[in-house]
């Protein structure tokens, strides 16, 4: 991942959280307008764009279309260093976790749209069945091994053995990774929503449609789990 086409947007929210913090902004209040903000900054308005938007998803600011930007209940935003509970960070951050799964995951979705059988998709239509229930349920433990099932099926169903061993070697830890967005209950079913349009992706067998909805997915839950990272632009 280049750092560099990550730099300006991670540095404007994070800059924005503080502008929020050190000047006393509360719930309901609004924030200088995007143009000022931009000034402020010092970043492009698009840079800009990017951080507010992630911050929307993490429920921090509201973002009104005429109305401005205002302020939430602020909730803690990680980098991933630190996670409640996570006990792999001698091994790796589930910010570097959700990266990895991000270009790993990403990409052989887009492989499996074209090579996955009608059994594949069969299978995942199951799953997806299932881990709706299970979220009605409140069953979020059985919910996150249906969400690591999804997944592991189609990295089999890509072909590509070295990214199956990857997942193979390291199931405890993408595991924990997918268990971690169901901490938010109020948001689990977007999960189920998100496996739903991955499914439709690959279903037409629309490779670049799957590769960007598996993304958006992984950086999704990564959201949904106080983790923010601003994917490279690609050419």
């Amino acid at each position: 991942m280049n750092s560099i086409s990550r730099a300006v947007p991670e540095v404007a929210l994070q800059a924005i959280r503080k502008l929020i913090t050190e000047h006393g902004f509360g719930a309901g209040d609004a924030l200088p307008s995007q143009r000022d903000l931009a000034v402020q900054l010092g970043v492009s308005r698009a840079s800009l764009r990017e951080a507010l938007s992630s911050l929307s998803a993490l429920g921090v600011v509201s973002i009104q279309p005429g109305k401005g930007v205002f302020v939430q209940a602020p909730v803690e935003i990680t980098q991933g260093d630190n996670a409640p509970g996570w006990p792999f960070a001698a091994q790796a951050s589930p910010l570097d976790i959700f990266q990895l799964r991000y270009a790993l995951e990403g990409f052989a979705a887009g492989l499996a749209a074209v090579t996955l059988s009608t059994f594949d998709l069969d299978a995942l239509e199951d799953n997806v069945a299932a881990m709706r229930e299970q979220l009605k349920a409140g069953d979020f433990e059985a919910a996150a091994k249906l969400d690591f099932e999804f997944h592991r099926r189609i990295l089999l169903a890509s072909g590509n053995q070295a990214m199956l061993s990857i997942l193979t070697a390291s199931a405890e830890i993408f595991l924990e990774s997918q268990k971690l967005p169901f901490i938010r209950a109020e948001r689990a079913m977007e999960t189920w929503q998100e496996h739903r349009k991955i499914l439709r992706a690959l279903a037409r067998r629309a490779s670049a449609a799957a590769q960007k909805a598996m993304q958006e997915h992984v950086r999704n839950a990564a959201l949904r789990t106080g983790i923010s990272f601003i994917a490279p632009a690609t050419a």
